[in-house]
């Protein structure tokens, strides 16, 4: 055997296997890469390259993985290697994982996918098809991924890769614990150890860590402590996933112990896996480490501080969904008219114009929708609707509590406006601010109207919500008359003028032009 027959079988092997040690294997494809330039063979120095690329986000160069990848698919685009192209998707996919941007992951997991051919390893077809899954799963598709995750398995027994097998049990068992169906999870968790006993080998730390997860929804704390022990002590006697798993690992052992009461233990915890998440820029489990921080706080009786934590896990996590929902849209609709039937693209589209929690239209909508109405519309009237000292609802009763009253809002001004104007919509511009767009109503009509939505606020029984704190909403209206410009900015600033100005009146007032 020649040397770059050698070489090719050596990268064939990095390429086909479960990498546990992702720090040897950086090294090994180092030296990979060292002999590929050595013999001077330019499609045996690309592959190298990109193992080696795999390995540095392996272990946490995240940015330093992305800045190398566009130059490797350029090459495998320009000799036209497909099974170059589709594991540099799959590289791509994890990379926008590990940094928080679940929508870019799914279109290259699907890309992966896609540019598979009849020249691809079994370990290619079983592996790209799960992470695709996978990315289904984290943008919310839990049917698309169930039904991924079922073609996957049934190739993996079918080509009996049973390693393979193990991992996509796990990554289904913890999709569906992120889903929140948790009873699927345990089923799935089961049919996962099952499997290992029956083929082995040895659970691997992120499979233990699934089934941590799962014990800790089931109250076994004391069964996930260790769980999670041995999970770490597996990871560190050589097992290495992911950039992001030991954070995981730490997170989810830290959660283990505080519903022990080993409150310090946790602490220590959620310190390792933060400092992990600094290091690697690992922004969708920093955000997870705020959360379990501010229930550590609450579980200890700091409130103060549990409310200081909470504060930064939400303005954390609204970040993060704001840097996700810029392309989310666009790249749900692209992906699903080109792979899936069209009805599933526009559902995804659909789903990227609606607000997660109250379930109106949100800006993306408005902005598609209010233009045209602004521009044919001589009577349209809008107006901008602010609940009136939200923030102590907030404070004195919890984040939940004021969710709980946006949602109820929502539903109110929905149906209030349903019945005024048929034709109109509410939409949530965000925080505690609505719009609502009433097309073909004169001034005078709307006047009533909003009113009457403003007392339909005022007087609902939020007893139940609020324990007795009122709620109520200042509405600034605005017309076509009211403005020189036809254009959603100056309408929207009118009616948002006349928000302050019902503000500053003493609020719980509708203010018009």
């Amino acid at each position: 055997m020649s040397g770059a027959e050698q070489l090719s079988a050596a990268l064939s092997a990095m390429e086909n296997e479960i990498v546990w040690d992702a720090e040897a294997a950086y090294a090994a494809a180092v030296e990979l890469e060292r002999q590929a330039d050595a013999l001077g063979d330019e499609t045996l120095v690309v592959r190298a390259r990109l193992c080696r690329i795999c390995m540095e986000m392996r272990t946490g160069d995240l940015e330093g993985a992305a800045r190398q990848l566009d130059d490797i698919h350029d090459w495998a685009v320009a000799h036209d290697d497909s099974n170059l192209q589709a594991r540099t998707h799959l590289t791509w996919a994890n990379i926008r994982r590990l940094s928080g941007d679940l929508a870019q992951c799914l279109e290259h997991s699907l890309s992966a996918v896609e540019l598979l051919d009849e020249s691809a390893t079994p370990y290619m077809q079983v592996t790209h098809r799960t992470r695709l899954a996978d990315a289904l799963g984290l943008n919310g598709a839990i049917d698309a991924a169930r039904a991924r995750y079922r073609q996957a398995e049934e190739l993996a027994r079918e080509l009996h890769q049973w390693e393979l097998l193990t991992m996509l049990l796990n990554n289904w068992a913890y999709t569906e614990y992120s889903s929140g169906d948790f009873s699927r999870a345990q089923q799935v968790a089961r049919r996962l150890q099952e499997h290992a006993t029956t083929h082995g080998p040895e659970l691997d730390p992120a499979a233990l860590d699934t089934i941590g997860v799962i014990q800790i929804e089931n109250g076994e704390y004391a069964e996930a402590v260790q769980t999670m022990r041995l999970c770490i002590a597996r990871h560190a006697a050589g097992y290495s996933d992911d950039a992001d798993d030991l954070a995981e690992y730490h997170l989810t052992l830290a959660r283990a112990q505080r519903g022990l009461g080993a409150f310090d233990e946790a602490q220590a915890g959620l310190d390792a896996s933060q400092a992990l998440c600094v290091e690697r820029k690992l922004h969708q489990v920093l955000v997870r480490v705020y959360q379990e921080q501010a229930e550590l706080h609450a579980a200890r009786g700091e409130y103060a501080e549990a409310f200081r934590m909470h504060k930064i896990f939400t303005d954390a996590s609204d970040g993060l969904q704001s840097r996700q929902a810029e392309v989310q849209a666009q790249t749900r609709l692209a992906l699903f008219e080109r792979a899936e039937a069209r009805e599933d693209a526009e559902l995804f589209r659909e789903q990227a114009r609606r607000d997660p929690l109250t379930g109106l239209p949100n800006r993306r909508y408005i902005d598609e929708e209010l233009p045209g109405l602004i521009a044919t519309d001589p009577e349209l009237t809008v107006a901008i609707v602010d609940l009136d000292h939200f923030k102590q609802i907030n404070d004195r009763l919890s984040h939940d509590v004021g969710d709980q009253v946006l949602v109820q809002t929502a539903r109110i001004l929905e149906s209030r406006l349903t019945a005024a104007a048929p034709d109109g919509f509410v939409a949530r511009l965000g925080g505690e601010e609505f719009l609502l767009v009433l097309p073909r109503t004169s001034d005078a009509v709307a006047a009533v109207q909003l009113d009457d939505i403003r007392k339909a606020v005022s007087t609902y029984g939020w007893q139940e919500i609020t324990g007795g704190l009122p709620v109520t909403a200042s509405i600034g209206v605005a017309g076509m008359h009211d403005v020189r410009t036809r254009s959603q900015a100056a309408v929207l600033s009118v009616a948002d003028r006349n928000l302050y100005t019902a503000k500053r009146a003493g609020r719980n007032r509708v203010v018009s032009g």
